[in-house]
């Protein structure tokens, strides 16, 4: 039954690739129906994953996975509890109602299948990402997510923002994952652990150990940029370029939650420090007013929303770093109202850029009688973003406010940013929920009227599923906040909150939020002006600074560019043999590892002959006349190599020589009388001088270095293997042809591979047709 319920769990989690796979052709022939077809995998995932809610609310974690890379102990993983299981609700849930929602946002887009297939790929990636168990599955889901968002973010490939978006998040995004991957790899090597179960049971280890504040900075930097922390905050609001669906999906439920996942999730073995809880405090009530403040300024309904998550991922960031039971409370809390409230209200603004023709709310009025179903959904969501009951996002933020609880010091400063920002984020909450709704009708680019069911659906699901979580609350705290505060504190808790208000300091707290948010709501108009007049006075911002750094790494590009890659061959070439001659020759006299000086052998006359014609040939090439003659005399010294195989009983090594080099003479042969150059060299002698010099450098280096290889006492291991197996494995007695053929058989393919590459790229010079000169006095002419 184990056994079954572990293939289900693999199926789950690549299903989505799956159903990815086959969306354009489905799209193709089932046209608008596609959408509800599709949806049955990620509501599958859903179901099934709802599952495991009693077995995660008795405590017990679920794992299970298969080998993956078994010499270096990596496995296809994964580890199921109270955090993940979250998160994998919430992928999939929402997945489910976003998959729906694209299929009427989209009806009738020509790339409506890519559209799928990218958002279900993303799906399983970010699926995969909270569910996997071993480091690498977690760092090639965490980098899948950074891909296929570049593929949504650039949907719309043929607007230039779309692309500029597209490729700033994935710079700022595959930076962090480049620091999380290093940040992995030095708490594996400091603990020993590659997994997330084994780091989590690990106790002290990973804080005890030495390497510990360079792990925590390299997750940061992982985390940090994949949830928009400031100063990484600019790329999330300029993703809004994607489709709605996407802002829905990718920007407010899942994507920019992978940093705070891995902050959650790590937070028993990285949390509970000093500088844990002074970084993720100080970084996330920064982002929090960053982002209120900005949001503020926007007219746009998708960018007054994007700033606003920016706020909400710092405030769990926030949260999380203060590290209290009560603060992870209030950070688990949030996390599941903001995902509900802010999916829904992203789709609210599609659906009345869909049905109305514009997200400019000052160009929005009086579409409540036209769009009821959306009003009640916008209304309802809005209600849990302000933190009012009977909403979850009450809860979340009665449990923030008691988790600060105003005692001074760190507390109250953290306390006021808290206030700020959540009376900001009611502003804009209700701003997006009512006034386009409310006052007089304004007339907008298309006639407004309700939209399909298809897009009203998942924004009054996502609302509704809000106020019910809400009223029932200890069945949710039970089954989904409990264990996943558990998970991230490492320990069971308790959570009490309800509905029903208490007289407490932090019931105080929200009475002043509210009436702080309904005061600047009142006169958003000049809080706006007032935002707009300030930024416009400080100019210089994150984003631009992205613009200038990447403008100043093609010009650094260029600029090196230019030095080593100059087109000159013989700079090519000289760097090249200088280079060679560094690496022979530096090691050996770093070391003294310069061979003694051999005693000199008698030799027969024909041993000596052998030695004549190379010192001739030698000759002949530095005295030749032109290059054609150098080029034959050069075979000369090939031919004397050959010579010295065949007389110390190597025919075969003198044979394939003897062809190596009659071929390389008839080719480079061929090739100098194909191309129009000097005859001979009429390089300066200071130029040929150091050519020399450089030339003999490697010679000699070569030659020492083989030298020094045979005073080495001879190791037969290798020799005695092939000996013993090149006929018992191999089937043949040439122990050499053997040895090339078979047991390096993918070297040879190699070298015949550059063999061939060469003789391709010979070809294309002999084939090179100058222009006469007659032609080019025609062309002038």
């Amino acid at each position: 039954m184990a056994d079954a319920s572990q293939s289900v769990t693999f199926l789950a989690l690549i299903l989505p690739f799956l159903a990815a796979a086959i969306a354009p052709a489905l799209t193709r022939i089932l046209k608008h129906n596609a959408a509800w077809v599709l949806a049955l995998a990620p509501l599958f995932l859903f179901v099934h994953f709802f599952g495991y809610l009693g077995d995660v609310a008795a405590g017990r974690a679920v794992t299970g996975g298969y080998a993956w890379i078994p010499s270096l102990g990596v496995d296809f993983s994964w580890f199921i509890d109270g955090l993940s299981l979250t998160f994998a609700l919430l992928i999939s849930g929402i997945g489910t109602l976003i998959v729906l929602y694209a299929g009427g946002y989209l009806k009738g887009h020509e790339q409506q299948g890519r559209f799928f297939s990218f958002i279900l790929m993303f799906m399983g990636a970010m699926q995969g990402l909270v569910l996997s168990d071993s480091f690498m599955t977690l760092f090639v889901f965490w980098e899948l997510t950074s891909i296929t968002s570049f593929l949504l973010i650039g949907f719309d490939h043929s607007r230039e923002a779309s692309r500029r978006a597209a490729l700033q998040a994935l710079v700022v995004t595959g930076l962090g994952g480049l620091s999380l991957l290093a940040g992995l790899l030095v708490i594996w090597a400091a603990t020993g652990e590659g997994t997330l179960s084994g780091l989590l049971s690990s106790g002290d280890a990973l804080r005890a150990a030495p390497f510990y504040l360079l792990a925590l900075v390299l997750v940061l930097g992982g985390a940090f940029t994949k949830s928009a922390q400031f100063p990484f905050h600019f790329w999330l609001p300029n993703a809004m370029e994607a489709p709605t669906p996407v802002s829905a999906y990718l920007h407010s439920a899942t994507m920019v939650k992978a940093g705070v996942y891995l902050l959650m999730r790590l937070n028993p073995v990285l949390g509970d420090t000093v500088w844990w809880e002074t970084i993720l405090p100080i970084f996330g009530g920064t982002t929090l007013l960053v982002g209120t403040l900005l949001a503020i300024r926007q007219t746009d309904l998708k960018l007054m929303l994007a700033y606003t998550t920016v706020a909400s991922l710092g405030l769990l960031v926030m949260l999380t770093g203060l590290g209290s039971e009560i603060a992870i409370e209030a950070a688990v809390l949030y996390l599941v109202a903001h995902s509900l409230f802010k999916g829904a209200l992203f789709m609210v603004a599609g659906l009345i850029d869909h049905e109305a023709g514009t997200r400019d709310v000052r160009w929005l009025g009086g579409l409540r009688s036209a769009m009821p179903i959306t009003f009640a959904a916008a209304l309802l969501a809005a209600l849990s973003m302000g933190g009012l009951p009977p909403f979850f996002g009450f809860l979340a933020k009665e449990e923030i406010y008691a988790a600060l609880d105003f005692s001074g010091g760190w507390n109250a400063l953290f306390t006021a940013v808290a206030i700020i920002g959540n009376a900001l984020m009611l502003v804009i909450g209700f701003a997006v929920a009512l006034k386009p709704f409310l006052g007089a009708a304004v007339e907008t680019p298309k006639h407004a009227h309700e939209g399909p069911v298809l897009l009203w659906l998942g924004p009054l699901t996502l609302a509704i599923v809000g106020c019910v979580a809400a009223i029932f609350s200890g069945v949710t705290h039970h089954y989904v906040s409990e264990p996943m505060a558990a998970a991230v504190a490492g320990a069971p808790v308790e959570i009490y909150i309800s509905v029903v208000p208490h007289a407490s300091l932090a019931l105080l707290l929200s009475i002043v939020t509210i009436a702080l948010g309904i005061a600047i709501f009142l006169m958003l108009d000049r809080a706006r002006d007032a935002m707009a007049a300030v930024l416009a006075a400080i100019g210089w911002g994150p984003d631009r600074g992205f613009d200038q750094a990447i403008r100043g790494l093609i010009r650094l590009a260029n600029a090196v560019t230019g030095v080593i890659q100059n087109g000159r061959m013989e700079v090519y070439m000289t760097v090249t043999f200088v280079m060679i001659a560094v690496a022979i020759w530096a090691p050996m006299l770093m070391f003294g590892e310069l061979p003694a000086m051999p005693t000199f052998p008698r030799m027969t006359f024909y041993e000596w002959t052998v030695f004549a014609i190379a010192a001739i040939g030698l000759g002949a090439v530095a005295y030749a006349a032109d290059r054609l003659t150098a080029i034959v005399s050069l075979g000369i010294q090939g031919f004397a190599v050959a010579l010295l195989f065949l007389l110390f009983g190597a025919p075969d090594l003198a044979f394939t020589q003897f062809m190596v080099e009659t071929l390389s003479v008839v080719i480079l042969a061929l090739v100098m009388t194909r191309l129009r150059l000097y005859p001979s060299d009429h390089r300066p002698t200071a130029e040929k001088m150091v050519d020399v010099g450089i030339a003999g450098a490697c010679g000699i280096g070569f030659a020492v270095l083989l030298l020094k290889v045979t005073q080495i006492p001879f190791d037969s291991t290798l020799s005695d293997f092939f000996s013993t197996y090149s006929y018992v494995i191999a089937h043949g007695r040439n122990i050499v042809n053997v040895i090339i053929v078979d047991f390096r058989g993918l070297d040879t393919l190699g070298e015949i591979a550059v063999v061939m590459i060469t003789g391709l790229a010979i070809l294309a010079l002999i084939r090179i047709r100058l222009p006469r000169s007659t032609d080019v006095t025609e062309a002038k002419s």
